[in-house]
């Protein structure tokens, strides 16, 4: 399949710019993926659509405040996105002025630490730190990494409304994006319908948005994001599937994580590192439905609901999302696949 198989216009003012005042005020968008029918409806309202006796699976890793700006030798600012750390004091990072960070510049960081590039790869580079860049550090200094697509600075709210209420384990580098709608009281709300929920955690790195950057879409290479599922968890999807209860998954986070570690038998529980590119072909082994963001076009999120539901139905839906005046992106209005 091709890129461009994957594209849409979007008209710019429908880039949510900013979350919505009220975190979970948010516009709801259900799609049957089977009759290809749509409802109209409010993300407060998710438990009456959900599948009877269904168990939803949400991502609690918590975005790191990852963006920090460096100055270089000659004065200028450079943005630092930490990407992954290697070492003690040595990190792969993605930076403005990239191409002048050859290696052997210095830059130096908020609080005085400085850094050394010591090498290229691919879109990276890899910085060696006089000191190691802690979460404390990061805590100080750093930056909510919001996606460039939100055009401007963030803000002190984003480090709240860029991140779940139950955000629990630190590693991600862009928030898992569907669980922003989610409040303490929609929560009680599904345990009040009876439906269970479980967790896992899947750090969010580059794999997940970075653009797609090759004509045939199945010559695209996943960067590796590390995931958890616990023995509970698994234990508890395992019968699921055995009962023929539904798994949603809330994000396309969330189900990468089971897919990947799907044995073709059950859920294996551990920490392991994926790099599933899912795109239409795929066939799931796991997820039943989907809670999920509108995405970006030509993205492998686009990719990944195009598998799920049909290409040709998800950009018929896109459309009418449209029309509707949906927001998009990681601030926008949420879609249910069932």
């Amino acid at each position: 399949m091709e890129l461009k198989d994957f594209n849409f216009e979007l008209p710019q003012e429908l880039i949510a710019q900013y979350p919505p005042e009220t975190r979970g005020n948010s516009r709801l968008f259900v799609l049957d993926r089977k009759t290809q029918e749509y409802t109209h409806t409010m993300v407060k309202h998710l438990a009456e659509y959900l599948p009877e006796n269904c168990i939803l699976v949400f991502n609690d890793s918590k975005v790191k405040k990852a963006r920090l700006y460096a100055t270089t030798e000659t004065g200028g600012i450079s943005e630092v996105l930490l990407v992954e750390q290697i070492s003690h004091t040595s990190w792969k990072v993605m930076a403005t002025r990239a191409k002048r960070l050859k290696p052997g510049k210095k830059i130096v960081m908020p609080g005085g630490i400085t850094g050394i590039v010591t090498g290229d790869e691919q879109e990276f580079k890899i910085i060696e730190f006089s000191e190691p860049i802690t979460e404390t550090y990061m805590n100080q200094f750093g930056h909510i990494p919001l996606p460039p697509y939100i055009r401007r600075s963030d803000t002190p709210a984003d480090a709240d409304r860029y991140q779940t209420v139950y955000a629990k384990h630190i590693g991600s580098i862009a928030a898992p994006t569907a669980g922003l709608h989610f409040t303490p009281e929609i929560l009680e709300t599904l345990h009040t319908y009876g439906i269970q929920t479980v967790f896992i955690t899947l750090h969010v790195g580059l794999g997940t948005f970075l653009p797609v950057r090759v004509q045939h879409i199945e010559d695209h290479v996943m960067h590796e994001e590390t995931f958890t599922i616990t023995e509970a968890t698994a234990d508890v999807l395992n019968q699921a599937k055995e009962q023929g209860k539904p798994i949603v998954a809330v994000g396309t986070t969330s189900l990468r994580a089971l897919e990947s570690a799907w044995d073709g038998e059950k859920l294996q529980a551990g920490t392991n590192t994926t790099r599933i590119f899912i795109y239409p072909g795929y066939q799931f082994n796991v997820v039943d439905a989907l809670f999920t963001n509108f995405h970006t076009p030509e993205s492998t999120l686009l990719m990944l609901v195009s598998a799920f539901a049909g290409r040709e139905v998800i950009l018929k839906a896109y459309q009418e999302a449209i029309e509707q005046k949906y927001r998009f992106f990681s601030y926008g209005d949420a879609m249910l696949i069932l």
